[in-house]
Order: structure tokens, then C-alpha cells, then sequence
């Protein structure tokens, strides 16, 4: 057991060598930067301590998880109290709201004061977050290592999202682990853009640089702009997913000043979906840097990753983190044999980076783990001789990754097919440069003669669940494709 935070409570820390040592106490070294507003690593103790006092004792707590120095200082707080957050995110549709809440059942929530919250959280305890509040820090050492540190919501291909628990041993192995592989210190400056509602930007992206003793620069909103200015007045690390980055290879033949700036960064690395090759090449050329990627999920956090002191391949997330095992299954559940590059089965994981449970869903749970205690991730690859990871695709059709999310047709569906104007609905993914893939509905319209256009269903789903989960592409059938047990046969779906 040791502290998440060694940097704020000035415990032994963890490390994935034999030598446990003593942080200092917390000083005035910068750990956080949003925009103009930044906090030392004394002022986020105090912080943070004050946060942890208004949630000591409380349960499960939500976090209105904006892009702000709050939602930071929020979770800080509550994990160093040794509560559980469910961060919640505020693009959120009611009904994807009001299932996270009844089914995680937080006792209050942290928001930044003046946030306005929608009415579904309207019977929580509201408590406003003061980043620049004064409280003891606690000591979160003798904290169970066990204990449900997040409740991380994930969508399924059907159904409505689940709670993914994540246990506090999750946190620090992947972030030591991380700490390994790409020899990440208290000297790295990490700048991103990304939100802090899911692992990537909260976990990876914000209480990574925290736990190293480094610091954190967020953009706000993601732009070439500001990823060139902060990676030339010192940020080492540069953090994005794969629309990010392809936005940066467009930028690049224009902008000399941002080859120069990503070319002087000491890592790049993607995630959240894969990165094209193309992209990669483009960067490349332009800068002279590689940009490495890492494979994690929510229920895993980071299962590979090229590592820093490895060959960054185009086209693999490296090799399994420290402390992971990784194997590949065929479809009898059989390991694969051989790794010889071409051989394709289904990854499986173990280790500490795993969640314990599906929040109330016990058939979930045990249906995700095989009987020796790995989880089936249901994404398919293939294993080099020498231990690289090559993903090629997903065992089902229905996930989708757009923008650097990770998106359940299923429940897109369900949000079509309570359009009045809708009687059948499909959707899919197809591939997108920007996007990586682009949501595609395919609607059997309820009347043929007055079929719904695009923008009244995209703004439909959006309100529902979320933007970026609304189709950008839509096809009027007259019938959907199924077959005999009356499934919908969603490989036949392609538009020539």
C-alpha cells in the first residue's frame, strides 16, 4: 500500500524497481496549468485537502468532470479522502445522465461554482470545488490497495453504458508501469487537450504527471496552435488521440514553427483508437519524431505501449507494460501458438491494471473474465516474434472509434428508434481521416413518403446521449438486412 500522490502527501512511493523512496514535501513547483490559472504543488495539497474533508465519509462521489482546474483538484481530493468518483460527462444526454446516476448513486457532486448542472442532478448535495481553499492532507497510505478509486462509465455495443470499477491498484500500476516504459520523470511537462471524464485524459493525462512529481498544461480545447506554444516554452510530453494528431499532420506543411516545436518534444504519443499510418509517416517526415501509441481500455487502463527506448512501429502499440500479461485466443478460447505477425486472436489481459467488476452487473462481470482471470477484450490482433502488438480490428461490428471515443452502436440505435419518424434502425462505422471512423445510420424510415433528413436526427441522438456520438452519414433502406433468427446482418451493410 503507498500514496497515489507521494508529490502532495510526501509518502514512500511506489516504483517498479526494488527502491521505494520518500517524496518531498509538497513545494512550489508547478503541478497544474489550465489556460492563465495554475497551482503549485503546496497550493493543490492544500487544495485538495480541503476537497478531501468535504467528502470524507460520503461514498461514491460524482464529479462534473469539465476540462478545469476543478474537476483536477476534485478527483485529487476525493481519491486522496479514499472515496470513489464517478466523473460524469457534461456533453451527457438525460438519458445517459439519469442511467449513470441511479446505477452509480453518488451521495453529492463536485462541480466548479458557477457550473450550471442539469436537472438530473438536481436532487444531489452540490458541493463547489475551491481551488484555492486551505485543508489539511490527508495521508491516503493505508488506503486498501483494493479499494474502487473510480466508476469509469463505458459504453457496451448494446445496452445502456456500465460502471467500470477501478480499484486503486489499477491506477498505480499503470501509471508506474507507464513510468517504465517511457521513462517518464518529475522533470516531464505533459501538455494535452483531452477531456477528463474518461481514463485517457483524467487518469493518463492529469494524475500521471501528478503521481511522477511533473506537471500538466491543459489546453482547454485542443489546437496546433496551442500544442506548438507549450511544447516551445517547455512541455516535454505531448499527449493526443488520433484525430489530433491528424490534425496536426495537416497543419504541418504551413506551419514551420510547429515542426520545430513537435520536433523538440521528447515524446509524442496516441491513443484512444489507432493512428494512421499515413499520419505517422507525414509527422515524421516533417518533424523527425515518432509518434509512439499505447493500448489500453477503460476496464484495463494500459495493457502496451512502444516504449520510449524501443522502436517506435508504425502500426503497433509495442509490447506488453510491466507487471501485464497478454495472450491472443482463437475462437475456441485456445491460445494462439504461434506470434509469428499473421496469426489472428481475440487479446486477453491479466494484471493489476484491471477493474474488479461491472458496477451491478454481476453476469457482465463474470462473462468479461475467462476462468484463469483474464479479460476478454474483444479486440482482435496479431503478435510479432519479438513481442510487438499489431490490433486489426474488433471480434463484433458494433464498436466504433470516432474522435478518440470509443462508441456502442447499440445504444445509438436505441436513441434512432425512438425518433417517431424512424421504424428500423442500423448503425456502423466507416472509416473517416479526421475522424478515424464516422457514425453511419442506416433507417428504414416509419413513413417511406417523408423520410427524416440527417440534421434532425443527428441533433435527435446528440441530446439524447451526446455529441460526439451522433451519425454524421445517413441511408434511407427499405428493409434491413437480416437473417434467419431475424439479426441484423450489419456486414451487409455498405453503400457503393
Amino acid at each position: 500500500m503507498s500514496s497515489l500522490f507521494p508529490a502532495l502527501t510526501g509518502s514512500p512511493a511506489t516504483t517498479t524497481g526494488p527502491v521505494t523512496t520518500t517524496a518531498p514535501a509538497p513545494d512550489d513547483r508547478p503541478a497544474l496549468r489550465f489556460g492563465e490559472r495554475a497551482l503549485t504543488y503546496a497550493e493543490l495539497a492544500a487544495a485538495a485537502g480541503a476537497t478531501a474533508a468535504g467528502v470524507r465519509g460520503a461514498g461514491r462521489v460524482a464529479v462534473w468532470a469539465t476540462p478545469s482546474m476543478e474537476t483536477a483538484v476534485a478527483v485529487v481530493g476525493t481519491l486522496l479522502a479514499g472515496v470513489a468518483a464517478v466523473p460524469l460527462n457534461p456533453k451527457s444526454g438525460e438519458k445517459e445522465l439519469a442511467h449513470i446516476l441511479a446505477d452509480s448513486a453518488p451521495s453529492l457532486v463536485l462541480a466548479a461554482p458557477g457550473d450550471p448542472l442539469p436537472a438530473a442532478l438536481a436532487g444531489l448535495t452540490r458541493v463547489d470545488v475551491d481551488v484555492h481553499a486551505t485543508g489539511p492532507v490527508p495521508d491516503d497510505g493505508d488506503a486498501d490497495d483494493g479499494d474502487p478509486a473510480l466508476v469509469v462509465y463505458t459504453s457496451g455495443t448494446t445496452g445502456p453504458p456500465k460502471g467500470a470499477v477501478l480499484p486503486r491498484r489499477s491506477l498505480s500500476s499503470t501509471l508506474d508501469a507507464l513510468a517504465d516504459a517511457w521513462q517518464w520523470t518529475g522533470d516531464d511537462v505533459l501538455v494535452h487537450g483531452l477531456p477528463l471524464f474518461h481514463v485517457h485524459g483524467l487518469v493518463l493525462g492529469t494524475l500521471g504527471p501528478l503521481r511522477r512529481g511533473g506537471s500538466v498544461r491543459h489546453l482547454g480545447r485542443f489546437s496546433a496552435e496551442g500544442v506548438a506554444r507549450e511544447l516551445t516554452a517547455g512541455a516535454t510530453m505531448l499527449f493526443g488521440v488520433p484525430t489530433m494528431y491528424h490534425r496536426l499532420a495537416e497543419a504541418l506543411p504551413g506551419d514551420p514553427g510547429l515542426a520545430e516545436a513537435l520536433a523538440g518534444a521528447r515524446l509524442l504519443v496516441s491513443g484512444s483508437a489507432a493512428l494512421p499510418v499515413h499520419d505517422h509517416e507525414r509527422i515524421a517526415a516533417a518533424t523527425g519524431r515518432r509518434v509512439i501509441e499505447r493500448y489500453g481500455m477503460t476496464e484495463t487502463l494500459m495493457n502496451t505501449s512502444v516504449r520510449a527506448d524501443g522502436e517506435a512501429r508504425a502500426g503497433t502499440v509495442g509490447v506488453p507494460l510491466p507487471g501485464v500479461e497478454l495472450r491472443l485466443a482463437e475462437e475456441d478460447g485456445s491460445q494462439v501458438s504461434a506470434y509469428d505477425g499473421e496469426t489472428v486472436g481475440e487479446i486477453q489481459v491479466r494484471g493489476p491494471n484491471l477493474f474488479t467488476e461491472y458496477l451491478n452487473r454481476p453476469e457482465a462481470t463474470a462473462a468479461a473474465f475467462t476462468a484463469d482471470g483474464f479479460f476478454r477484450t474483444g479486440d482482435m490482433a496479431v503478435r510479432d516474434p519479438d513481442g510487438y502488438v499489431r490490433i486489426v480490428g474488433r471480434k463484433a461490428t458494433d464498436l466504433i472509434k470516432s474522435g478518440g471515443y470509443k462508441i456502442g452502436a447499440g445504444e445509438i440505435e436505441n436513441a434512432l428508434l425512438e425518433h417517431p419518424a424512424v421504424r428500423e434502425a442500423a448503425v456502423t462505422g466507416e472509416p473517416d481521416a479526421d475522424l478515424g471512423e464516422r457514425i453511419v445510420a442506416w433507417v428504414v424510415p416509419a413513413d417511406p413518403a417523408a423520410p427524416p433528413a440527417l440534421a434532425e436526427l443527428a441533433d435527435h441522438v446528440a441530446r439524447r446521449l451526446a455529441p460526439h456520438k451522433r451519425p454524421r452519414v445517413l441511408h434511407h433502406l427499405d428493409t434491413l438486412p437480416r437473417n434467419d433468427m431475424g439479426k441484423i446482418m450489419k456486414r451487409a451493410l455498405r453503400h457503393d
